[in-house]
């Protein structure tokens, strides 16, 4: 089974930054590189939202919401996703969990723990 394993969070000032790690221990780099790795949040009372998505040639997407204050990047060599916030806001208060994407746009594995991300209000 694959296992994503979701690190970095915590809490933070508005306008700080953090930088969160995903890494997929159990999954080889094979399978790894190929797929196309997504961020997603989960916000108190909300449905789970696709954040960034990154290809295996490292073409990059951003919902609205994150877009020039997110950086997602990808390490195949290590199987690890990152995601760089910056410019943090209060509706950034969530969970952070990282994922592959499946040919349809749906997410592929088992969800992880993921990691909160806590600005106060």
């Amino acid at each position: 089974q694959v296992q994503l394993v979701e690190s970095g969070g915590g809490l933070v000032q508005p306008g700080g930054s953090l930088r969160l790690s995903c890494k997929a221990p159990r999954m080889i780099t094979s399978v790894f590189n190929p797929n196309i790795m997504a961020w997603y949040r989960q916000a108190p009372g909300k449905e789970r939202e696709l954040v960034a998505s990154i290809t295996p040639d490292r073409v990059t997407n951003y919902a609205d919401s994150v877009k020039g204050r997110f950086t997602i990047s990808r390490d195949n060599s290590r199987k690890m996703v990152y995601l760089q916030m910056s410019d943090l806001k209060p509706e950034d208060t969530a969970v952070y969990y990282c994922n592959a994407l499946s040919s349809a746009g749906q997410p592929k594995y088992v969800w992880g723990s993921g990691t909160q991300v806590t600005l106060p209000s």
